[in-house]
């Protein structure tokens, strides 16, 4: 069950059936209504939002249960309805599944099944409430060329983006391999003056000078073995738009020469030509190597280094901006879910927990990777704990001794170290910290001013 305690209503005309049932939810923390009626459950229902409706199916010896239902139907957030019913009355109960009701629960209540039943429903609905705080952020956030991310730095990567998109400076964008470069290298040139013409992507990773130097510039026919016909190289393509030399860093000393020469006077040579042919090319680079360090080392140009580093744009690995990584499973769980045809409704928050505790040492394109991965194997309509890789999974060991951790201490203390933790997990972050404990942002802060975790 989700640690979030819900807003339950009550509505049976037996009232102390009815009481039975809201003390049983209440004892476990729900904040729970009654309605003896029909009538006293239209009113509370216009009047407040109920996370979930647990009813009577029959009332007044009308089957009023399945109003109930009805009118729930036409809520926003619609709740899920538990229905309660004798055993006769079972053929309408799934007649209402299939209109649907959440579950039915025959009488007499076997107190434990139904709080079993009721808290499922809870966080039905509670997740359903976070997909579609999430779908909200992910809207808001997704408003620059799909860069999702509600974090401090993504939001100064989509700031800079922004500014240096219309401009012809050329931008060094760094950050470690599957964080994003190339999205964001297409978010600039998307919103350049440049749009209308090509974006040309070249990756200098693991090409040798030769294959480079063909690459960029391009080659006439006889130039050289097998070079039947003519080739422009990726600067002539590029002309008048963009080019996107992804991992610069990996580029060879003497290219690093080549490609300066171009920088500054704006002209190529096919090889094999003695011909140069003028481009007007921008120029956007990317590394995972920290070209300061190569500089220093006599690795990497000085002169091309300060060339290609206009703007810089920096984006943080996934580890230092855990509190995107919800809004990136929701959005990923989208987009893998329609491409296989799959219902998938949500995550669990245990599984998104671990999810948030691990390290992602391939970033964004990891998690890409492994949501698309549980979306496939889901055999449910949430992603669930089985669904994770095996390296992302707690060891054995590291469960029972996390466990051990929190044996002989107090709940009070329990929940100190849990919210602790937490936030530190967030990097402070209220907001997502209230999000994974399921508690309120009000009791969050009150918690924190209580256990003096400022």
């Amino acid at each position: 069950m989700a640690d979030t305690k819900s807003s339950i209503l009550v509505v049976d005309d037996e009232r102390e059936h009815a009481d039975v049932m809201s003390e049983a939810l209440s004892r476990q923390g729900h904040k729970t209504e009654l309605a003896y009626n029909l009538a006293e459950a239209k009113a509370k229902l216009d009047r407040k939002k109920f996370d979930v409706i647990v009813t009577d199916l029959m009332m007044d010896g009308r089957r009023d249960g399945l109003e109930v239902l009805r009118i729930s139907k036409d809520l926003h957030p619609a709740p899920p309805v538990v229905l309660v019913t004798a055993h006769a009355d079972i053929p309408t109960c799934k007649q209402a599944l299939n209109e649907g009701a959440y579950d039915y629960i025959e009488k007499p209540l076997d107190l434990d099944y139904f709080r079993a039943q009721v808290n499922r429903a809870a966080e039905r609905a509670q997740l359903a409430k976070q997909n579609q705080i999430l779908q909200e952020q992910l809207i808001d956030s997704a408003g620059f060329e799909g860069i999702i991310g509600t974090s401090g730095v993504m939001q100064r990567v989509v700031q800079t983006a922004r500014q240096v998109a219309n401009s012809d400076i050329p931008v060094l964008i760094m950050g470690e391999s599957g964080t994003g470069k190339e999205l964001v290298a297409r978010a600039i040139h998307n919103n350049s003056k440049r749009r209308k013409q090509r974006l040309v992507t070249l990756n200098c990773a693991g090409l040798s000078e030769s294959i480079l130097e063909d690459e960029l510039f391009g080659h006439v026919k006889g130039a050289f073995t097998g070079a039947q016909t003519d080739r422009e190289g990726r600067f002539e393509h590029a002309d008048e738009g963009t080019l996107f030399l992804d991992e610069i860093g990996d580029m060879p000393a003497a290219m690093q020469a080549k490609l300066l020469r171009v920088l500054e006077n704006g002209e190529v040579v096919r090889l094999g030509s003695n011909e140069p042919v003028q481009v007007n090319v921008r120029i956007i680079s990317a590394t995972n190597r920290k070209l300061e360090e190569m500089v220093a080392d006599r690795t990497f140009r000085e002169d091309l280094f300060f060339r290609i580093k206009g703007s810089t744009i920096h984006i943080a690995p996934l580890r230092e901006r855990r509190e995107d990584i919800p809004l990136l499973i929701h959005y990923f769980l989208q987009q893998a879910a329609e491409k296989y045809g799959k219902h998938i409704e949500a995550i669990a928050p245990e599984t998104q927990q671990m999810l948030m505790g691990y390290s992602w040492p391939g970033n964004v394109r990891q998690l890409k990777n492994v949501i698309e991965n549980m979306v496939v194997m889901a055999t449910g309509p949430q992603l669930t704990v089985d669904t994770l890789p095996p390296e992302i999974r707690p060891k054995t060991g590291d469960t029972a001794g996390s466990m051990n951790n929190l044996v002989g201490i107090s709940i009070t203390q329990a929940e100190k170290e849990l919210i602790r933790n937490t936030l530190k997990l967030v990097h402070g972050n209220r907001e997502q910290a209230a999000k994974i404990l399921g508690i309120g942002e009000r009791t969050l802060y009150r918690k924190i001013k209580e256990y003096d975790l400022n």
